[in-house]
């Protein structure tokens, strides 16, 4: 059984019987639990912490659970209403709205319900996870020398060099900074190229979390459409000359949902506009280690190709690990390298000694290249089993593009349908779906979703999330 249903079911189960019990009676041990209901210490232990989270349960270390006491009446609450005038009240220089959307984030980040299949997910399966070579990596890190003292605000040299070599040899050791995942690279890159109510250029459709830090960071994301070949060097140039952006963020490789690879004669274009409009291009180069076992040879960043410091790039171990090992790289080269310095310090500091120390332990050992190898088959695997099943069960859905990388794939709905109304129908039905809406700064030119094939627990859960995403559309689409 799937370990987070295994504990929201324990969980459920024990919820019920709680009755049983007096408030302050002690409930049935650890070990007592295992054998009754035949499930893994491990499920016990969260299900019992998700039962406490809730105020049902008091878990004491050394003396066992116990249900909790009726809680007296809480205190009268404070009145907070004078928040909202606080954060609604902008400068008068001040022109680009405080508020922060997290919501297209968050669709791709909360665990669904139990029993409900996971086509929403950003990270991969636990099983596709390497738990056993991080765990090893993590114990071997902890017992190295110093390995929890203070490490160089710019990153452990040895792991900056590994990041510089994986760029293509684009940067030296010197000119790459060590940061705390992908998101938090992104935001540094933007806080330093873009001062509050500048634009700056987004891919569209483009991955919701580089809207929601534009957006947070005081910018007016302005999109400009990509097609199966990447972004369009036209209409980038256009957006430049019309917005005066000083920066545009793409992802080149395997993008961000339409799976999009840059074609070769678009490369340099992009790199040429960028340049004569006097901009930077932030690439993130996030699913690089995610690619299919069919791809082929890949291209090479597109700060391989960058004399000139036009490129920022970003790339992570998040996406091949686990969403829990937030270790990634940013790379400059020029003044701006000092800004992203500066801003990193001031915001984080530096990234925890003991995740560097583990990611270089992870990467230099035998099991990562095995561990490479084996989800580029899967992924190709799950990837065949998805679209097979879609053009099967759901024909009227239009797949113009199969990536050969990345975890997942961007289908377009029919016209006039509701995607918030589609969504809703597969959830009742039992699968989590992400709605097209929320990757598109402006108007959508179309109904999409985007559907992973990553976060599941095999082919068998994607043949029977594409018979409930049938049975939801049946409701919906008629």
């Amino acid at each position: 059984m799937h370990e987070r249903s295994s504990v929201g079911e324990l969980a459920e189960r024990l919820r019920d019987e709680l009755d049983r019990y007096s408030p302050g009676g002690k409930l049935p041990s650890s070990r007592a639990l295992v054998e009754r209901f035949r499930v893994s210490p491990v499920t016990v232990s969260r299900a019992l912490a998700q039962l406490a989270a809730e105020g049902l349960v008091v878990t004491r270390p050394g003396a066992g659970a116990f249900r909790a006491r009726t809680r007296t009446a809480p205190a009268p609450a404070g009145d907070t209403s004078w928040q909202e005038v606080a954060l609604s009240a902008d400068g008068a220089a001040d022109l680009v709205p405080r508020s922060v959307d997290a919501s297209g984030v968050l669709v791709s980040l909360a665990a669904p319900p139990p029993g409900v299949i996971e086509f929403n997910g950003g990270y991969l399966h636990p099983s596709l996870q390497p738990e056993r070579a991080m765990a090893a990596a993590l114990s071997r890190a902890g017992r190295r020398p110093g390995a929890w003292g203070r490490p160089p605000m710019e990153g452990l040299p040895e792991l900056r060099e590994w990041f510089a070599r994986g760029i293509g040899g684009a940067f030296t050791a010197a000119e790459v900074l060590v940061t705390a995942g992908g998101q938090s690279a992104l935001t540094t890159a933007l806080r330093a190229l873009a001062p509050p109510g500048a634009p700056v250029l987004v891919e569209s459709p483009t991955y919701p979390g580089m809207l929601a830090i534009a957006r947070a960071a005081g910018l007016r994301p302005v999109p400009v459409p990509v097609d199966a070949d990447g972004v369009k060097p036209a209409l980038l140039a256009d957006a430049f000359r019309a917005s005066g952006a000083p920066a545009f963020v793409c992802q080149p490789l395997f993008q961000n949902p339409t799976g999009a690879v840059l074609a070769p004669e678009r490369r340099h274009e992009v790199l040429r506009i960028a340049r004569e409009a006097g901009a930077f291009v932030v690439e993130d180069d996030f699913v690089r280690r995610l690619v299919h076992e069919d791809a082929g040879p890949l291209p090479r960043p597109l700060a391989a190709d960058d004399p000139d410091g036009v490129v920022v790039h970003v790339c992570s171990l998040t996406k091949a690990t686990s969403p829990s090992f937030r270790v990634s790289a940013l790379a400059a080269r020029g003044p701006v390298l000092e800004r992203l310095r500066a801003i990193q310090v001031v915001d984080t500091f530096f990234v925890p000694r003991p995740l560097q120390e583990a990611a270089l332990e992870l990467v230099g050992s035998p099991a990562w290249p095995r561990h490479l190898r084996a989800v580029s088959a899967e992924l190709k695997a799950r990837r065949d089993a998805m679209t097979g099943a879609l053009a099967l069960h759901l024909p009227e859905l239009a797949l113009p593009h199969v990536p050969s990388g990345g975890y997942h794939l961007w289908p377009r709905l029919p016209d006039g349908t509701d995607e918030s109304a589609l969504v809703a129908a597969a959830l009742r039905a039992g699968v989590a779906l992400a709605p097209g809406r929320p990757y598109f700064s402006a108007e959508p030119p179309a109904p999409h979703l985007r559907l992973s094939f990553a976060a599941v627990a095999g082919t068998g859960e994607i043949a029977e999330g594409v018979r409930r995403l049938r049975a939801a559309c049946d409701e919906v689409l008629g």
